[in-house]
């Protein structure tokens, strides 16, 4: 079963070492908490809000082993007003027999905010 395993996190710069550390971070929490192999990948989607694009965050993947063949794509956030500046969002699509509901979903910094209904499934 495809599932898919939600992320965010925010930037205080729209810097590339800012980009890609913070999406670093949130990718490494996510595999780490839903133990994800890459093989087991379908995809992944990042956007960001429309005041981040001093890089693309998807260079953070890049930097895990294994992780080379994983389809990834990045694009922007629909600008909607009073939304959360500065975030990051990621969706992977993973193959797992996990249950939905057992699935972990990983908000970071500021995006904490964003799924507070998620309740116990937030790190």
């Amino acid at each position: 079963m495809i599932r898919g395993v939600r992320g965010a996190t925010t930037v205080n710069a729209n810097t590339e070492e800012a980009i890609v550390s913070a999406t670093e971070e949130l990718l490494a929490k996510l595999i780490e908490v839903n133990h994800i192999q890459p093989d087991s990948v379908a995809s992944v989607l990042i956007s960001t809000t429309e005041d981040i694009n001093a890089a693309f965050p998807a260079k953070a993947l890049r930097k895990f082993a294994k992780w080379t063949y994983v389809p990834v794509m990045c694009m922007r956030e629909i600008p909607v007003p009073n939304a959360l500046k500065m975030c990051i969002r990621i969706m992977m699509h993973v193959d797992t027999g996990i249950a939905q509901e057992k699935i972990v979903h990983v908000y970071l910094k500021e995006a904490k905010v964003l799924r507070p209904d998620l309740g116990s499934s937030l790190v």
